[in-house]
């Protein structure tokens, strides 16, 4: 039986955003040049989004961040003080509104505060079932080791049990990453990075390289996956052969097989994971079926689905069982307005 209460079990790192949502046409993509499948780091061309979707499209405001939203999914499934998140907002209202929903949710946050720059936003033009997301890190960028290792917070590092990275902090700060990853590798905790985007691979390859030994699990969707594969030159689009590439990368801490866990969208999520000798096995977990009329957004899916599937991982599930529970809490989010599940809460059918 799981105990009532957690021990700050899993421990999130990454860059805590204001999502700034709202429901557009391919008119206002074109008028900032964003795709409409789409995540990128906003430009100068880009700053006037926020406004125009706030003045002129009912912007909703939701809490964001990618590793935040898996955070507050991770903690919806696991019992109170399981989940801490860590990074760089500003001393703002924007910055009080995050604190507020992720106290909400249970979510223990250890936020740097910038003295400079604003809590980050993030724009999210919604049109149909698409979401296109532009990034102003603002304070989210300004994230420091130092914070990280104060005795206070690196208590809670050692603490945890399992570290979740979302790979949007590859931008922001890669010491942070691999002193998280050196602890997992030295204690035999599990160490889990997601891709997160496209851009990832392609523009920060070195970085994503460099944290490459330490993961134990690497989550990933269909696009990411292509994009790892271009970027490493790996001659093959089939998304089976990219996550088997990817498992047998050289790994830090040898007691652990690495499983690599590509999601696609509505076709089956597929697991790779190494075995002694070399040797992989590859798994196809079928999707929960939904139908097209029952999805309400798909910001934030996968953040869900990551959600779910660290939450079985931190309490021992086995993989399959992991997986499900991301799915199962992806289907519930994509019923939801933005990255946000259900209230009253809702328990997975065990």
């Amino acid at each position: 039986m799981a105990s009532t209460r957690g021990n700050f079990e899993l421990l999130c790192l990454e860059n805590p955003l204001l999502d700034i949502q709202g429901v557009a046409d391919e008119k206002l993509l074109e008028k900032y040049g964003l795709k409409a499948n789409d995540a990128i780091l906003a430009e100068e061309k880009h700053m006037g989004l926020y406004e125009d979707l706030i003045q002129n499209h009912d912007a909703k405001l939701i809490a964001g961040g990618a590793a935040q939203n898996t955070a507050r999914g991770a903690q919806y499934i696991l019992p109170p003080s399981s989940v801490v998140y860590v990074g760089c907002i500003g001393k703002d209202s924007y910055g009080e509104t995050l604190k507020d929903i992720c106290a909400k949710a249970g979510v223990r946050v250890e936020y740097r505060y910038d003295d400079e720059q604003p809590t980050g936003r993030c724009g999210v033009v919604i049109t149909g079932h698409n979401r296109s997301l532009c990034t102003d890190l603002a304070a989210a960028n300004c994230y420091k080791l130092d914070h990280l290792k104060s005795p206070e917070i690196w208590n809670l590092v050692e603490q945890a049990k399992v570290y979740y990275v979302g790979g949007f902090h590859l931008t922001v700060c890669v010491p942070a990453i691999l002193a998280l990853a050196e602890e997992a590798a030295s204690k035999d905790k599990v160490f889990i990075m997601n891709l997160s985007a496209p851009f990832i691979p392609q523009f920060f390859k070195d970085a994503l390289d460099s944290t490459s030994p330490y993961w134990d699990i690497l989550i990933g969707n269909e696009t990411e996956a292509a994009a790892y594969a271009e970027s490493h030159v790996l001659a093959t689009k089939d998304v089976k052969e990219i996550a088997k590439s990817i498992a047998k990368l050289p790994k830090k801490n040898n007691k652990r097989p690495r499983t690599v866990i590509i999601t696609q969208g509505t076709d089956p999520t597929i697991a790779v994971t190494t075995k002694e000798g070399g040797e992989v096995e590859v798994k196809e977990v079928p999707v929960h079926a939904i139908e097209k009329t029952a999805i309400n957004d798909t910001n934030g899916a996968g953040d869900a689905f990551a959600g779910g599937f660290v939450a079985g991982i931190v309490q021992g599930k086995p993989l399959e069982t992991a997986i499900d529970m991301g799915q199962w809490l992806a289907r519930l989010s994509i019923q939801e307005l933005g990255p946000s599940y259900p209230d009253p809460k809702q328990t997975y059918p065990s």
